[in-house]
């Protein structure tokens, strides 16, 4: 099952990070002042990425 882990890092500042069915940490975000900020993150990448496109930038550019 995938899921999110909400933490305080060492700075005293709020991040999340996004665990794979394996445990496995896929992504972590950055660092937010407040907990609530955090959670709102999560909230619109649970929201808005369904749609998500991929953008490979290790291609040169097309001319």
């Amino acid at each position: 099952m995938y899921k999110f882990e909400v933490y305080k890092d060492k700075a005293g500042e709020f991040r999340f990070r996004f665990k794979a069915s394996n445990g496995e940490s896929m992504f972590t975000s950055e660092g937010y002042k407040a907990k609530a900020s955090a959670l709102s993150a999560i909230e619109s990448i649970k929201k808005n990425t369904p749609g998500a496109t991929v953008v490979d930038l290790s291609k040169p550019a097309e001319a």
